[in-house]
């Protein structure tokens, strides 16, 4: 019996990776008040582009108990294993889902083996477990082996990001409005991270660049510390960011980051213009 790879749209993996590494993907949704779509059948450029002329910030939605079942029903009934791991449970309810799915079809295929886990993050902090796994997957290597490599990932993973722009965390209710106007006023900047599977601010720098210097700092800690195994420069539809920072780090460390476009369900939370890293260290 194989072991298949499940995650969410989410890691933002690329299309080529999936279909390589034979990875499924079931996606969460964006809503307008216009219109509702599933967030891989949307450019990238056009959501972005849309929701800037919105007047309200669009909603995301996971997906439903019967499209994570099929997902699960369509590897088990060949015989194959699941390995199935998801964006933080405390950002979504998809984990959650996914584990009231398995349930349900293990009263239908009582012999199935499905393991679901929780990322406690998302985008390529979700999608470097997702893609190391399915490379040992597709090597033979074992469910167990699979799961402690991908934990592992996991509890080495480190995602830090800086917004351009207050609006679309005012907008989402994540701060309150004088906070966002004099932050606006002053430059400030919010580092924020992912910890324990939630989003928390570091702390505040003045200005753009200031906050591209910290986050390079942070790496250059982690460098020094724990040694780095992967790195990931995101960027929210700011390409031109994502390479000025990819090339800082092939300059100081010999490193080549690979650059991910954070997609709309994660991105309308924070905005266009964001930067980030996401690296797993060695230790």
């Amino acid at each position: 019996m194989a072991v298949k790879l499940i995650t969410d749209s989410t890691a933002y993996i690329e299309a080529a990776d999936l279909e390589r590494l034979d990875i499924t993907v079931v996606p969460l949704s964006v809503n307008f008040p216009d219109v509702s779509f599933r967030e891989n059948e949307v450019n990238n450029e056009y959501f972005y582009h849309k929701m800037a002329e919105s007047r309200s910030i669009p909603t995301s939605s996971q997906p439903s108990q019967g499209e994570i079942l099929h997902a699960f029903e369509k590897v088990v009934s060949r015989g194959d294993k699941v390995l199935a791991i998801f964006l933080s449970s405390h950002m979504s309810g998809t984990y959650s889902t996914a584990l009231g799915a398995r349930k349900m079809l293990l009263e239908k295929y009582p012999q199935a083996v499905i393991e679901v886990m929780d990322s406690r993050s998302n985008s390529m902090a979700l999608g470097l477990p997702v893609l190391e796994a399915a490379r040992a997957a597709q090597a033979g290597r074992p469910l167990s082996a699979l799961v402690e490599m991908a934990a592992r990932m996991i509890k080495n993973m480190n995602f830090y990001f800086v917004p351009e722009t207050l609006d679309y965390l005012r907008k989402g209710g994540r701060i309150g409005g004088a906070t966002a106007f004099i932050g606006s006023l002053l430059h400030m900047k919010p580092i924020l991270f992912v910890e324990q599977g939630r989003v928390a601010l570091l702390e505040r720098v003045r200005g753009s660049r200031a906050g591209v210097e910290r986050l390079l700092a942070i790496l250059d800690k982690a460098y020094n510390r724990h040694g780095l195994r992967h790195v990931v420069v995101h960027h929210i539809n700011a390409p031109e960011k994502g390479q000025e920072m990819a090339w800082q780090i092939m300059s100081r460390y010999g490193i080549e980051a690979s650059i991910c476009n954070i997609g709309p369900v994660i991105g309308l939370h924070v905005g266009p213009g964001t930067v980030g890293l996401v690296f797993c260290t060695e230790s």
